[in-house]
């Protein structure tokens, strides 16, 4: 298992990862509107135009196959954490959130984390900060990790 930068011509795969993860998980707790907004984000052309911007952009490969996306919004949010389904529960996301702490440029990293991922990104070490919230379709819970100790 190797975790890398994701590049252009890994768009496709990344694209497909985040679509099956996310309609096995995701999806079905959603209105139309919130499984159209996700598709666009997780489409190759939503990629790309994140990929211009402060992005960190990481892939997760297994015998040349892309398994997991992470992607690191600033430094300071993630921003996206899919895995495969086919591996889930083998240790692709933990070192994917691993590759982001390592490039965190903030003491407390943030994510608004589906409902349904929440027991995952507790067991990172996040903790829920505010009440579930709604937007453009997709529901979110606000969570936070404190990286370092307070100054």
């Amino acid at each position: 298992m190797t975790v890398r930068a994701l590049v252009a011509a890994d768009l496709e795969q990344a694209s497909r990862v985040c679509m099956a993860a996310f309609m096995g998980a995701v999806a079905d707790s959603l209105t139309p509107l919130g499984i159209q907004t996700f598709s666009r984000i997780a489409s190759v052309e939503g990629f790309r135009t994140r990929m211009a911007q402060d992005n960190l952009m990481l892939a997760c490969e297994q015998e040349g196959r892309i398994v997991g996306i992470a992607e690191l919004k600033e430094g300071r949010h993630v921003a996206m954490l899919f895995v495969d389904p086919a591996v889930q529960q083998r240790g692709v996301g933990k070192a994917l959130m691993a590759a982001m702490i390592e490039q965190a440029r903030v003491e407390v990293l943030t994510v608004s984390a589906s409902l349904s991922s929440v027991p995952a990104y507790e067991r990172y070490g996040f903790v829920c900060t505010a009440d579930p919230a709604e937007s453009s379709g997709l529901r979110y819970q606000p969570m936070e990790m404190r990286l370092t100790a307070p100054v």
